[in-house]
Parts: structure tokens; sequence; C-alpha cells
């Protein structure tokens, strides 16, 4: 008897929380909401947080500040919200490198990834790009898959840091077709472009919007785009996978993200009106010039897809000993 009674409060407790938190997300927004960027003004995440921003301010009635919060490879940005209230007024433009893998470079995060941040919707997926200097004879993946097991050793990659995106691409091709190219790591995208242009290195896996108009120039060659499918960007470039490497995707991305605490209800709320704005014609019109694809993914969705991000990194992570600058 003393159990059911307990079971008939806990159940009833439900009902109770369940009703507050849709109440809660039909006066949900408010007040204005504050949109957390792990990156300086200017970049790719900033870009995209403020259309991304200004279109949910239309949509929601209240305005989106947007609160740029670089360094230590987004995981300040990241922990901010993780601490937030959980009232759904602070949001995190997260992307892949804060989220799934700057947690297992850094030795201490004051958060968690997959217990202290709740997935909203996936908001673009961005490819690199598989590009050689001229001088390389290569022209295709299958070509530089033989140069590389012809030489061992001898071409250098370039990334925009260790852990990076590019850096990971590259540990992972390394993987798939069984060669060896010594990693040079850069402060940034662009210095490590400068250094493929000038034939400082040979290889790079980039942004695919900073290396079009070098590869248009004939200052590089393309070779392949890394997503799942081929970019709109460049539909004539072949995906990884289609040369041959059955399987290989990586992009970097960028999802919105808001503390664990926020009730089901509110996530629910954000993701159909970020979903609305994905879908217009001018959102994805201003995506495309930045080579993102707009994608707007279920919370559920979402949460699966970092889930897998985060697993696939582990192993690149930890089978090459990968660790923070």
């Amino acid at each position: 008897m003393e159990f059911m009674r307990k079971l008939f409060r806990l159940m009833w407790l439900a009902v109770i929380l369940l009703f507050a938190g849709m109440a809660a997300a039909q006066d949900y927004p408010n007040k204005s909401l504050r949109l957390i960027v792990p990156a300086s003004p200017g970049g790719g995440a900033d870009f995209l947080a403020r259309i991304v921003g200004i279109k949910l301010s239309e949509v929601m009635g209240q305005s989106v500040v947007v609160d740029n919060r670089a360094g230590a490879s987004g995981t300040i940005a990241a922990d901010i919200t993780a601490k937030s209230a959980g009232d759904g007024y602070t949001l995190l433009m997260g992307q892949s490198t804060s989220i799934v893998i700057a947690p297992q470079i850094y030795q201490k995060l004051n958060y968690d990834t997959l217990r202290d941040l709740k997935p909203v919707t996936l908001v673009a997926e961005v490819p690199n790009v598989l590009v050689v200097h001229p001088s390389v004879p290569a022209n295709s993946v299958k070509e530089l898959i033989a140069l590389a097991k012809a030489k061992p050793g001898l071409l250098n990659f370039g990334s925009s840091g260790n852990g990076a995106p590019t850096h990971l691409a590259g540990e992972m091709f390394k993987t798939a077709t069984g060669t060896r190219m010594v990693h040079v790591p850069y402060k940034g995208a662009g210095p490590a472009t400068n250094a493929l242009i000038a034939g400082e290195i040979q290889v790079m896996f980039a942004p695919i919007v900073s290396v079009l108009p070098h590869v248009k120039a004939g200052r590089l060659r393309a070779l392949g785009v890394t997503s799942a499918a081929r970019s709109a960007a460049a539909p004539e470039l072949p995906t990884l996978s289609e040369s041959g490497l059955t399987g290989y995707e990586i992009s970097s991305w960028f999802g919105l993200f808001v503390a664990s605490s926020t009730s089901d209800a509110v996530v629910d709320k954000l993701y159909r009106e970020t979903s609305r704005v994905l879908k217009s014609q001018d959102v994805i019109d201003r995506f495309s010039k930045e080579g993102a694809e707009p994608v707007g993914s279920t919370p559920a969705h979402f949460n699966t897809y970092v889930r897998q991000e985060y697993v696939k990194y582990t192993k690149v992570i930890k089978d090459n000993g990968i660790k923070a600058d």
C-alpha cells in the first residue's frame, strides 16, 4: 500500500511538471534571448548565428542578442550555456569542435556535453574539400592515395590546429587508406591555406568556401568533398565516399543547444521556430554563400547525431593520440 501511495505521488508530480512545462512554453518567449557564439565576430559561426538570430527575432517576436565568447576551442561558450538557468533564454550556437572534439582533447572541463547540454536542432553542415597544391601529380582521390602509398611520409597535410576538423579529416583519411602523411598544424585555416598555396604543404582538408576561389584561379586543385553528399557549392566535385572511400564522412557542423534542465516543451518550440527560419529562401541563399547547407533536424534526431559524432571522434582522437595545443 505504501509503495502504491509513493508511486501515485510520483505520477502526480510528473503530471504537474508536464503541465508546468507546457504553460511555460505557451508564454515563451516573453523577453529577449541570448545567443552565445563560440567565436569572434566575422567568422563562420558568427555569420550563421547572426542570420538565424535576426530571423528568429522576427518569428518569435523577441530580440535575439548575439554574444561572442571566443576562446579555448569554444569550450568557454559551451560552459556558460551549460550553467545557464535552463529557461530557454540562453542559447548556444554550438559547433562540432566545441561539442564533440574539445571535450575529448582537453584534460579538464567544467561541463559534460552529453549530460549538461540539450540539443535543439542541427542548423547547418559545412563540408571540407580535399585540395592539393598544383605541383602534386594527382588529379583524383585515387591518384592521391596511390601517390601517398608509393611515397610514404613525403606528403605533408596542413590543418587549422591540433584537434580541428581539418586535422581529424586528414587522420581519418590516413586510416581509411593505409597511407602515411605528416600533419603540420597552423594557427587557423587562413595561415594553413596560405601555406598550401605557397607549396609549404601539399595537401589540406579545407573549409569549402575559403578555398573555392583559389581552386577557380588555378592556385589549388580540388579532388573531392568530405561530406556524405555532394556540396551545392561545388556539385561537380565527388564525395570521398564516391571516390572509393566508402563511408568516409566528416563535416564541420553548427547546431543550437540549451542547458539540459530546459523543458522539452520549450526545446520543441525553439526547434519548430528555427526549422521555419531554416526553410526560408533568403536564409538558404545566404547560407549557400558560406558553403553551409541548412538542416533543421528534430531534437531527437540531433541528439542521436551528436552522440554518433562523439563516438566517431573518440576513436579518431584515441587512435592518433591527439591532444590540445
